[in-house]
């Protein structure tokens, strides 16, 4: 039988999602816990892979085992073995040929960025911090220029595996929230640390120190090196995968 998890995650003193040696990884946290449930080895794969210090409200993720366990068995048993930092939000059956990864048409993601002279405390560990004051509207402005089917070669790590850059980039609104900025995201795929170089690149428009027109020249220059640094990642939260209703998921992740 194959399942599919939501699950949320505080990232801070993870190595990332992906297995990594003997490194503090999300994927393990979650496969120990299954795997306890189980009685046996569960491998899990996800819609999508986030890097140290990125955090989930909705990361997917699929696996299979021959157990007879209902879905509250999976969810609170697994919980039961997770570190504070993860919990399964939900857990139902699923087809089998679904696919937490390739099935998803889309994945969003929001960055945070609390822009005030004085550093976070409470808030430290899941936003940016900017001193300067930002303009939200030139930040918007400037980002609508990506929207669509691109080479996002400008805004691509160097440690990228991806076979090309094109990317279709759905949505990026900047809006500000009294003390916050937030930059909410979605495109069908993500190249690595895309969105905080994204960020990264919009932050100096807010600053005053680059026109708005900035980000679509970087764009069509295709540059890294041109572009703005990479944000921090705490600020950055994937909101979750987006599937066809016909995969049956809550709606929090049905298209």
């Amino acid at each position: 039988m194959r399942y599919a998890l939501g699950i949320e995650y505080d990232g801070t003193d993870f190595c990332g999602w992906q297995r990594l040696g003997d490194n503090p990884s999300l994927q393990a946290a979650v496969e120990a816990a299954l795997g306890f449930v189980a009685g046996h080895p569960v491998e899990v794969t996800c819609a999508g892979r986030t890097d140290r210090g990125v955090h989930a409200s909705c990361q997917v993720v699929h696996f299979d085992s021959p157990s007879d366990r209902s879905t509250y068995a999976w969810t609170m048993g697994a919980n039961s073995r997770l570190p504070r930092a993860l919990s399964v939000r939900w857990c139902q059956p699923v087809a089998g040929d679904f696919h937490a990864r390739f099935g998803a048409r889309a994945r969003r993601y929001r960055y945070r960025i609390l822009n005030r002279r004085v550093r976070p405390a409470l808030d430290a560990r899941f936003v940016a911090w900017e001193r300067q004051p930002l303009d939200a509207d030139a930040m918007h402005a400037a980002a609508q220029a990506l929207l669509g089917e691109r080479d996002f070669s400008a805004f691509r790590s160097s440690q990228c595996q991806a076979s090309h850059a094109r990317r279709n980039l759905q949505r990026l609104d900047v809006r500000r929230i009294g003390e916050e900025i937030h930059l909410d995201v979605q495109a069908n795929a993500f190249l690595h640390h895309m969105v905080r170089n994204l960020v990264g690149s919009l932050l100096p428009i807010g600053r005053g120190e680059r026109p708005v027109p900035w980000l679509a020249e970087l764009l069509e220059g295709r540059d890294r090196t041109l572009a703005g640094p990479t944000a921090a990642p705490q600020g950055l939260l994937f909101l979750g995968p987006l599937y066809p209703p016909e995969c049956a998921l809550p709606a929090e992740v049905t298209l």
